[in-house]
């Protein structure tokens, strides 16, 4: 196989999304389908101006960490002038709370996976699996990240995103108002995203929360077709 683009995977953070193993899930298809990947751990090679001029794909699997002054700006200049950056989860969608510039450039943002019934939670994180439907909207019917793929139901964490409306949804999930909730109907959330930035493009999915989520045969199959989409 000639590598003819370049993969930059970029993990770390709360191990709870397992980032390693859940990039290694991912990095032989990258190179079967022409990546020569390079790993880091950290974002610190976002500051790396030479490196990104290089980088066709990102793929971030980083949770809950902290990202410089320069490394946002080089990862923001990067995406501008065509490179992609693709991920699922927390590890694209709750990464850097402390820069609102990243908030911005992802277009939605983790708050919360509303948990089981008070009742139910044993105190681990199965308190926040629950059985959802991922729905496919009108444009993700006809998106090459997303065409004949089906609704399909998932049992793990639901994500409630906070987003804008510059995002292209290819499939939401509806959080129900339960009777121990604070909030009283029903919320939309988008579940699967792009978005155009510069001449850089963007893919998110939400559904990622484990290894076994990761290799759900729509999950996976969603996650591949968008790195490839958003790739240079």
């Amino acid at each position: 196989m000639t590598h003819d683009r370049i993969a930059l995977v970029v993990r770390g953070g709360w191990d709870g999304h397992q980032p390693v193993e859940a990039t290694e899930l991912f990095i032989p298809f990258l190179e079967a389908s022409g990546f020569s990947v390079r790993v880091e751990e950290g974002p610190a090679v976002y500051a790396d101006a030479e490196v990104m001029g290089t980088v066709d794909l990102i793929v971030q699997c980083n949770t809950m960490n902290t990202i410089e002054k320069d490394e946002f700006l080089g990862l923001r200049t990067a995406i501008e002038a065509g490179t992609g950056m693709a991920g699922w989860h927390g590890g694209i969608a709750d990464s850097y709370r402390n820069n609102s510039d990243y908030l911005h450039l992802i277009g939605g943002q983790f708050a919360c996976h509303p948990g089981k019934h008070p009742d139910e939670r044993v105190g681990d994180a199965t308190d926040n699996f629950i059985d959802y439907r991922v729905e496919m909207t009108d444009a993700g019917a006809g998106h090459p990240i997303t065409a004949g793929i089906d609704d399909f139901d998932l049992t793990t964490e639901q994500y409630w995103v906070l987003n804008d409306d510059y995002i292209d949804v290819l499939a939401t999930t509806t959080l129900a108002a339960r009777d121990w909730d604070a909030w009283t109907r029903p919320v939309v959330a988008p579940a699967i995203w792009t978005r155009q930035w510069g001449a850089g493009r963007i893919f998110v999915a939400t559904p990622g929360h484990s290894v076994d989520v990761l290799r759900n045969e729509n999950v996976k199959t969603i996650i591949e077709r968008g790195m490839l989409w958003a790739s240079r």
